[in-house]
């Protein structure tokens, strides 16, 4: 997942007039240049949030919108689940505990097993993940879009990824269209992410239709 997600999700920050400071915490630089915008970069997140300062860093936010992840192709569980659990909870516990009034929005995935006990080892790790963020002491939403198309020129460095996108784009607003609760955009995650740090929702879990609402409520408060 990651980067282009990440992207959509910070260029919607950065035109939402609400939003009036960004912290992007990553592995390497997003090369967006922008006066709302600071940036954290170190290679090992979880060595970097135990970090002395960190605490000062990180504190008097009102959100934090986790989008890191990776494919679970050709990884073990083991080290699927040191990056997509261990990682995840280790900054939202630290996150938690320096920011009482934290919303935690986790983009997880469609077809995530909350009971932890399926075939698929993704969607069991990713179920683990999204149990136990909902047991921290902050608002946290499990996002789970299916398809995200990446719109405004945002783009993966992964060939293949590059190439499917490249494919999709024409036939996107024809998915919108024929499967609207299937398909969304970085865009529409990106405002719902905000929409729901500001205002909450309904339920803690986020489909693809949850998504899009969210995205459509708060489209009239953007420039």
């Amino acid at each position: 997942m990651g980067q282009p997600f990440m992207k959509g999700v910070l260029r919607e920050c950065l035109r939402d007039e609400a939003v009036s400071e960004v912290v992007v915490v990553g592995r390497s630089k997003t090369g967006v240049g922008h006066p709302k915008l600071r940036e954290i970069v170190h290679a090992d997140l979880a060595e970097l949030m135990a970090r002395p300062g960190m605490q000062e860093e990180l504190s008097g936010y009102d959100a934090c919108f986790f989008c890191l992840g990776v494919s679970s192709a050709g990884m073990t569980e083991e080290a699927y689940h040191r990056v997509t659990y261990e990682l995840t909870l280790t900054v939202a516990r630290a996150l938690s505990a320096w920011n009482p009034d934290l919303t935690f929005a986790y983009v997880s995935g469609q077809g995530t097993d909350s009971s932890e006990r399926g075939r698929s080892m993704w969607a069991r790790v990713k179920g683990k993940t999204e149990n136990h963020l909902l047991r921290l002491p902050v608002d946290a939403y499990m996002f789970r879009p299916g398809y995200i198309q990446p719109m405004h020129g945002i783009t993966s460095k992964t060939p293949l990824y590059r190439a499917v996108y490249a494919v999709a784009a024409p036939l996107y607003p024809l998915l919108r269209r024929l499967v609207p609760n299937q398909v969304t955009s970085t865009e529409r995650l990106g405002r719902a992410m905000i929409a729901v740090a500001a205002a909450g929702a309904p339920h803690r879990l986020l489909g693809t239709r949850e998504i899009n609402n969210a995205a459509v409520l708060h489209t009239a408060v953007l420039p």
